[in-house]
């Protein structure tokens, strides 16, 4: 891993994860993403869920690129050379989606598309008491925008598996040698079959959470369930929310536990994407199990603390800063300062100062002064 510092008043580290293992032949980009990309708009500081017939004031509100560009931002502010295909409305709200990501996060959108007389998707979320509320509206973009069915060679993907549907990119990815990890939704139609995850055979990692992993496998334990995935995946990863995650890989033995981090939480969007972010960086970089885990949770954590899904996803500055602060606390548990110790091999040694990272805003579009 290296590290160079920018420059300017707020200095902010730039860390390669995999600069140890890049060779001159590697292909151009580490991570590949295809999927919506929806433009997020977050109440927060709601008492309670709104209630029929009333309004309801929320004390804070941002607005920040969602859905893919979840997984994608965050993968791009851990330092993964990060390549997205999407479309996007050729609408004021796909501008600014397609300037956050392309600009503001350095994500290639080479494979994207802009689609004319398209609008934007957009989901409002309401988050109150650690949970959130979404109301989404959008239409499907016309079939071949963009086209990923040939995906550029990379490292590796992320994939949302469908019940009942192939993706035919997954399997060229995976002949190409990319090594896929895969998160699947909620299985609107009950039938909870894991022979329906058709793609999921061509996958290296899978990583639901607890209750997906439990109606998938038909356990009441979400570390039975892990095991029993390791039937159909090499390496399962299951979330367990407040309790954390827990891990096993099929083609070591090796299984890994690692508690949450407790945080108080203003917005949970993308918490899941972030994890998933926070798996694969580690994995690609070829660390421990357990370090893995421990990372992945660390960056959930820290990602719920912000608004939004996309905006939210902590850099190396952000994880230098709490990683300080965690040991600067008197009477510092000394098991928790170990799980978290891989920290001090990555990061950089200079004093980097917190950076302010593009957050979710209430607005969008601000005149500029003339």
């Amino acid at each position: 891993m290296t590290a160079s510092i920018g420059e300017g008043p707020h200095r902010q580290a730039h860390i390669d994860p995999l600069a140890v293992l890049r060779l001159p032949e590697d292909p151009p980009w580490d991570v590949y993403l295809t999927g919506t990309v929806f433009l997020d708009i977050i109440f927060t500081g709601l008492d309670s869920a709104p209630v029929r017939g009333t309004e309801s004031w929320a004390r804070g509100m941002g607005s920040s690129p969602g859905g893919v560009a979840n997984m994608a931002t965050a993968l791009a502010r851990l330092g993964l050379k990060t390549c997205l295909a999407a479309a996007f409305g050729d609408d004021h709200y796909g501008d600014y989606c397609w300037d956050a990501l392309e600009r503001g996060e350095g994500i290639d959108l080479s494979p994207s598309r802009t689609v004319p007389g398209w609008h934007s998707p957009v989901t409002v979320s309401m988050a109150y008491e650690g949970e959130r509320t979404m109301v989404s509206h959008g239409h499907e973009p016309p079939p071949q925008e963009p086209a990923p069915d040939c995906p550029p060679r990379v490292r590796a993907a992320v994939a949302s598996l469908t019940p009942g549907r192939r993706a035919p990119w997954i399997a060229t990815a995976a002949r190409q040698g990319t090594r896929i990890f895969a998160d699947v939704g909620w299985d609107e139609t009950g039938a909870w079959n894991l022979a329906g995850l058709a793609d999921l055979e061509l996958c290296e990692a899978f990583l639901p959470n607890a209750d997906e992993a439990m109606r998938y496998t038909g356990t009441d334990c979400p570390r039975a369930a892990a095991h029993a995935l390791t039937e159909y995946v090499p390496l399962a990863v299951v979330t367990l929310g407040a309790e954390g995650a827990y891990a096993v890989d099929r083609r070591t033995g090796e299984t890994a536990a690692v508690p949450a981090i407790a945080v108080e939480a203003l917005d949970p969007t993308g918490a899941g994407d972030v994890f998933v972010a926070g798996f694969v960086t580690g994995t690609l970089a070829e660390w421990p199990l357990a370090d893995r885990l421990a990372f992945a949770g660390l960056t959930a954590a820290l990602s719920v603390q912000e608004f939004g899904g996309s905006l939210s996803a902590p850099g190396w500055s952000e994880i230098a800063a709490w990683w300080r602060k965690v040991q600067s606390y008197e009477n510092q548990a000394p098991a928790a300062l170990r799980r978290y110790a891989f920290l001090d091999g990555l990061l950089p040694e200079v004093c980097v100062e917190p950076w302010p990272r593009r957050r979710a805003v209430p607005t969008i579009g601000f005149r500029r002064p003339a």
